[in-house]
């Protein structure tokens, strides 16, 4: 690098930094994309490995579930939060396949580095990827073998949703895939390109182990009603999000009582006010309460003589998700309801779910519907787990009713990717030919990763791999991660299948973020604002200078 003058003139304040030219500024954002897709990397897969993170509020999480690992770290590189962003934008749009984004990513950047080692000018390679995109979204459409045309049946939504859930909980795939089936019909549209993913909802109750989960049809809250009323049918619903207790007055004052009669009227007249407000409800034709806070005992009294049922649901986002399913409007203060604000439910009941009690809310019309996944189990960490990989499966079925083609699982969809595009650098002239055949070798590190994290020897699998490829234009054979042997298997025949949306989405994605990250030369990072940072309390002994 050509030694740089200081100038005299001094342009931005102090404290800026400024690095640029290829050693500092794109060799070091490669090297950040690298080291943050390489923790991810050994998650990919069913026999990717857990990882422990604990975050800025010190909680716990045991998962290898590559959208929550990225969202709890927090990452400061500039170029690795381009990653971060990649990662957050296939699950958002997705729901899947965000370790997939991570791990093209990270690869590409690797493969890009050896070129610009060679000589190559950074505009080249992005010139080249960008070519190379094009065509691997182009034979990606190819590789479709299989489609889960009719999403009505629970077969084909199992074909497609198997495969991801065994991602996250290998060995529970079948189980899992069941619950996901059997709630994805339930609430299923006669126009299946409505299905709403918020009408599955999960819900985790401790004890007993995975295989006693069920689907509920309806809306599950944790606990039982308040009051002594605990079933309805046909039932108006009237929801609150204040308390239903005597409102306070805000300012403080003093009574005076001087004798038995006035403390008893005193009271009465507390009693008689709460007693009509709820009678107003009650009249009102109102049989279900629902408030986001907390039951006075006065009011439940008088809720219970008037045959009302009282749940309290203490998470906002429920009470919104059953102001959705019974349409009724939450209010603000505790009053009587006009009809437009009343909710309508079928059927509200109190259910035993192992040891504890539950309410359910169900409803019969179509727009409505909801179904519940109940997950049990020993720790609150493995029910956060295996939520995690029930809500991949849904939002598989939300990509598979818009697109229901699938491309071979197992790796063997990106080793024929990896072939094609090979053969597409070689007849390719000038310096593209060098970026578009990386961009294939990239692709090799999908099956490796999957044999490496299932404690195989990657090279020989992957050399068995381009030898099945080479032989013959199907592009099934992938990776098994059961074999004793380094084995391959037909993908097709194994029923392992990815989402073809999905796939073609997350190598966009990369390829984008390592296109930007190739693009930038130079980093000017401002002086953090803020005063000085205050020193942590050391632990050591009070008397120890």
């Amino acid at each position: 690098m050509a030694l740089r003058i200081p100038k005299g003139t001094q342009m931005l304040k102090d404290g800026y930094k400024t690095l640029q030219g290829l050693e500092e500024a794109v060799l070091r954002n490669i090297a950040a994309v690298h080291d943050l897709s390489e923790i991810t990397r050994t998650s990919f897969g069913p026999n990717g490995r857990n990882k422990i993170i604990i975050n800025h509020l010190e909680k716990l999480f045991v998962t290898n579930d590559a959208a929550t690992i990225i969202r709890e770290l927090e990452v400061v590189h500039p170029a690795a939060k381009l990653l971060v962003m990649a990662s957050q934008q296939q699950e958002a749009e997705m729901g899947d396949a965000s370790n997939l984004v991570s791990i093209i990513a990270g690869e590409l950047l690797q493969k890009a580095e050896h070129l610009i080692r060679m000589g190559l000018h950074p505009s080249d390679i992005v010139q080249g990827y960008e070519v190379a995109l094009t065509k691997a979204l182009e034979i990606i459409e190819e590789l479709s073998v299989e489609e889960a045309k009719n999403v009505q049946s629970k077969e084909d939504i199992a074909k497609a949703v198997r495969s991801s859930i065994a991602s996250k909980q290998f060995g529970n795939e079948d189980l899992l895939t069941d619950l996901v089936s059997e709630a994805a019909l339930a609430v299923m549209p006669k126009d299946p390109s409505n299905f709403n993913v918020d009408n599955v909802r999960i819900v985790k109750i401790m004890g007993s182990s995975l295989y006693e989960s069920r689907v509920i049809k309806g809306m599950v809250f944790g606990r039982s009603p308040e009051g002594v009323v605990t079933n309805a049918k046909k039932a108006k619903v009237a929801i609150f999000t204040c308390p239903l207790d005597i409102a306070q007055t805000e300012t403080k004052g003093t009574v005076l009582i001087h004798n038995a009669n006035e403390m008893l009227d005193f009271t009465k007249g507390e009693e008689k006010h709460m007693e009509s407000m709820l009678k107003s409800i009650a009249d009102a034709g109102v049989k279900v309460v629902v408030t986001g806070n907390g039951v006075g005992e006065l009011a439940l009294h008088y809720l219970n003589r008037f045959g009302i049922l009282v749940v309290k649901v203490l998470s906002k986002f429920d009470l919104r998700r059953l102001c959705r399913v019974t349409g009724a409007t939450a209010l603000a203060r505790v009053g009587t309801p006009m009809a437009e604000e009343l909710g309508y439910c079928e059927v509200v009941e109190s259910v035993e779910i192992g040891g504890d009690r539950v309410t359910v809310f169900r409803q019969e019309e179509e727009a409505t519907k909801t179904a519940t996944i109940v997950i049990r189990g020993a720790t609150q960490n493995y029910l956060d787990d295996v939520e995690r990989a029930l809500d991949d499966g849904i939002n598989v079925i939300k990509a598979i009713v818009k697109d229901p083609r699938l491309v071979p699982g197992a790796g063997a969809s990106e080793m024929e990717l990896l072939k094609r595009l090979l053969i597409v650098g070689e007849k390719t002239p000038g310096l593209n030919q060098h970026s578009i055949k990386k961009f294939a070798e990239a692709f090799e590190v999908i099956p490796r990763t999957l044999a490496e994290n299932a404690g195989m020897d990657a090279t020989e699998v992957v050399s068995k791999m381009y030898a099945s490829h080479h032989a013959d234009d199907s592009g099934v054979m992938g990776v098994d991660v059961e074999s004793e042997n380094n084995g391959l298997l037909d993908a097709h025949g194994a029923g392992i299948f990815d989402v073809l949306s999905a796939k073609s989405q997350a190598i966009r994605l990369a390829t984008e973020t390592a296109i930007t990250v190739l693009r930038v030369d130079q980093l000017i990072m401002s002086k953090p604002a803020g005063g000085p940072v205050v020193p942590k309390k050391q632990q050591q002994h009070w008397d120890e200078d």
